[in-house]
């Protein structure tokens, strides 16, 4: 059986799911395949596996650490940067220091990179599936809603939009209650929403499941951050409420807290991301011309 860890044997990727030969299994949420083991004619098992699909479509360029050229790593460092500003704008004595304004600001940037780094890890979703499925060759405005990556992307992505007018609207000077609670709390609250259902949606493909513990894998590290900076963001929205008629948050300190807690769980992951992007490179290397799948039992 193929599996999944840095430094474990793995089927080929960058590849779509294998026609040919048998199929023995795979797992599927609501119709969503995350994974199929296919039997080869010769009697070896390879897994079709949709991120690792996703993040492998090519082979990786440049080193770990530094590599420009390549989608995975810009993605990697727009979202480290984007979670270094969301930490910062919520670290005590920060506001104090620079004032709200400039707080504001800080959010508001972070946003931005946040959405650039989305969109990249959406058109890399678009980019990973079958011609079937998008004939016109369409780079953005796809729907193909039989693949999970394609839901995890797009949904962060709309929801980092909603970042960008929370965060946006936050920088203008004397709102009214009533607009801070419509265009700023409302929007942050249905981004940390998008960031909830897209980390669940991630994580389901990484696990093929609710539970798994796959402690070698970059993957899973990664799917776990996220979920758990995505649910210190839902709490912080939460505590965050803007009353519609006073103006007065409802827990500020923990809403700052709950934030500052989120952006390190998202920079966590990001930076994993960049190991992540080079294991099939590494794995490669470890791994004699005849490994990468194990013959059927």
């Amino acid at each position: 059986m193929t599996t999944n860890g840095p430094g474990e044997p793995s089927g080929p990727s960058g590849q779509e799911p294998p026609v040919s030969g048998r199929h023995r299994g795979g797992r599927h949420a609501g119709g969503l395949v995350t994974f199929v083991d296919h039997v080869r004619p010769d009697g070896v098992v390879v897994r079709w596996e949709s991120r690792r699909h996703r993040k492998h479509q090519q082979p990786a360029t440049g080193s770990t650490w530094w590599a420009p050229a390549a989608r995975g790593w810009w993605i990697a460092v727009l979202f480290a940067v984007g979670s270094l500003l969301f930490a910062l704008g919520s670290v005590p004595g920060y506001t104090d220091a620079v004032g709200a304004r400039w707080d504001t600001v800080t959010y508001f940037v972070g946003s931005l990179f946040f959405t650039a780094a989305s969109f990249l890890c959406y058109r890399e979703a678009v980019d990973a599936g079958p011609p079937a499925q998008n004939p016109a060759h369409r780079r953005v405005l796809v729907y193909q809603p039989r693949r999970i990556d394609w839901w995890a992307t797009g949904v962060q992505l709309v929801g980092t939009v909603y970042f960008n007018v929370s965060t946006g609207v936050a920088m203008s000077d004397n709102l009214s209650a009533a607009t801070a609670h419509q265009h700023v709390w409302r929007p942050d609250a249905i981004g940390s929403v998008c960031f909830l259902v897209s980390s669940l949606l991630a994580w389901y493909e990484t696990c093929h499941g609710w539970t798994a513990w796959r402690p070698r894998a970059w993957a899973w590290w990664i799917a776990l951050a996220n979920l758990v900076g995505s649910v210190a963001f839902g709490v912080s929205a939460v505590a965050g409420y803007i009353s519609p008629v006073t103006g007065q948050v409802h827990n500020a300190t923990g809403a700052n807290t709950t934030t500052l807690i989120g952006a390190v769980c998202f920079l966590v992951g990001a930076v994993l991301l960049l190991p992540e992007r080079t294991e099939e490179t590494r794995t490669r290397a470890a791994t004699p011309p005849t490994g990468g799948a194990a013959p059927v039992s």
